[in-house]
């Protein structure tokens, strides 16, 4: 089942992707057919949504239980009365799971039509309104109040403004417009906020826009894994090397009890300073945030920064986390990927210069867990691979929980290696059509197995240091 096409991709790019995908590593333990049908199985997964939206609660001011049930009522107001349960995560106990209801048929096309950019829409599809700014184009008689079909340019095709556009576009549902075409595309400084309220959306997700925001942070599941796979310990000083926007490093926090020290550091100034609202807005007090290069922050010399900031001593940290920046291939819903061959292999070389840092500021016996949400062999098997043959203090750690897939075939690991790997694989699962009869059916155990599968692409590696003998 699947109702988009598969993710567009320049060519050169998905020649690279189907290289690590049909190996011959792969090849060898599957047959080329069935290693080919699971790559083209991966691309139609990627334009889709995952199965269930994920949000981790702040147990460092309130319980799951008090969450869940403020939820529930959120979600009947959402939902106009449809009750759709909401479930805890049986070995991640801060993480509740939404189901997704869709794809939805028999929503009627409208007349009336608005266009919205690529990025725009993927927000759609998991549970977002439209904001004026992602709107491209408008049919020249909408008006506010107006009914309208909402529609992706996942090609980037459609000028701004246009008032109709027939170039490849994707249906996300139909909503009531807040502005008008006049009021969009006048000329006059541009409006914000919601341009556009979903009310039948092809996949019905919550939207969190200012839903408790003290109480939870919206988190793809392997995302929040991470954390936990880290398993900071109150008392520690803890590092995320690239750790805007927050969402790892405040979980940290909050696994700790808040008791410790978890520096977070960004080169961006405006995503550190979202670090900073961040830990505020979750009442967390022992995060240090600071703006730096983490290739450059570890320093050789013995004077130490009486501040507690960038560079640090090497061997500073108890564990350190980097969730390492990637070409972003695993993401979901991506309907269309412009990037170019190198772009999407420009990472590799900036992700060894960071892990390396990161060796040098562990201390010994210390944890380092390294992490992407892409799907590339490069950055995450091949990584792992360089890394233990450069470094060879480093050794690979089972993973707890242990919810994901093996690592994948191709990098020369061996099995027993790759099993303390965890790749998240989209195309694990077949797509799904969820409705309201279908969940009240369906047992737990079954849901469970499927929102540990169909979510985003991700890759967790865990490494301990060995103490110097």
């Amino acid at each position: 089942m699947s109702i988009f096409p598969k993710i567009s991709l320049r060519p050169e790019v998905e020649n690279y992707l189907k290289e690590d995908f049909v190996n011959k590593e792969v090849v060898s333990a599957l047959g080329k057919q069935e290693a080919e049908r699971k790559f083209e199985t991966l691309l139609y997964h990627l334009s889709h949504p995952p199965s269930f939206t994920t949000v981790r609660v702040n147990t460092n001011l309130t319980s799951v239980q008090h969450v869940k049930n403020l939820l529930l009522d959120e979600l009947q107001k959402q939902f106009n009365g449809l009750t759709v349960p909401i479930l805890q995560h049986p070995e991640l106990r801060d993480i509740l799971l939404i189901p997704v209801i869709g794809p939805r048929k028999n929503i009627q096309n409208q007349q009336c039509e608005a266009v919205v950019g690529a990025q725009c829409g993927n927000a759609v599809l998991r549970g977002a309104h439209v904001y004026v700014p992602g709107i491209v184009s408008a049919s020249k008689f909408m008006k506010s109040g107006d009914l309208i079909s909402v529609y992706s340019d996942i090609k980037g095709k459609c000028k701004k403004g246009a008032k109709e556009f027939d170039g490849t576009k994707v249906f996300l549902g139909n909503g009531i417009s807040e502005v008008s075409r006049k009021e969009l595309f006048s000329g006059l400084p541009q409006l914000k906020g919601i341009g556009i309220r979903m009310t039948e959306p092809v996949y019905l997700s919550p939207s969190f826009d200012s839903v408790l925001p003290s109480y939870l942070f919206l988190q793809n599941l392997p995302s929040a894994l991470v954390s936990h796979v880290l398993n900071p310990q109150p008392g520690e000083k803890i590092l995320d090397l690239c750790a805007a926007p927050g969402g790892k490093t405040t979980h940290i926090a909050a696994l700790m009890h808040d008791q410790g020290v978890v520096v977070a550091v960004d080169k961006i100034f405006t995503k550190v300073e979202k670090i900073k609202q961040n830990a505020l807005l979750l009442g967390l007090n022992s995060i240090r945030a600071f703006c730096f290069d983490g290739t450059k922050a570890v320093k050789f010399d013995v004077v130490e920064d009486t501040k507690g900031g960038p560079p640090f001593l090497p061997e500073t940290f108890d564990r350190i986390l980097l969730d390492a920046p990637c070409s972003g291939m695993g993401q979901r819903p991506n309907m269309a990927c412009t990037w170019t061959l190198k772009e999407v292999t420009s990472y590799q070389p900036l992700q060894r210069r960071l892990f390396t840092v990161a060796v040098q500021l562990l201390k010994p016996g210390g944890v380092l867990v390294y992490s992407t949400c892409t799907v590339t062999l490069a950055e995450n098997e091949e990584q792992v691979a360089w890394a233990l043959k450069t470094f060879p203090c480093l050794k690979l750690q089972p993973q707890e929980p242990q919810i994901g897939g093996e690592g994948m075939l191709g990098a020369g690991l061996s099995f027993e290696q790759l099993k303390q790997l965890q790749r998240f694989d989209p195309s694990a699962v077949p797509l799904q059509h969820t409705d309201l009869d279908s969940l009240r059916d369906a047992a737990i155990e079954d849901m469970m197995r499927l929102a540990n599968k169909d979510c985003i692409g991700f890759f967790i590696a865990k490494f301990v240091k060995c103490k110097s003998t």
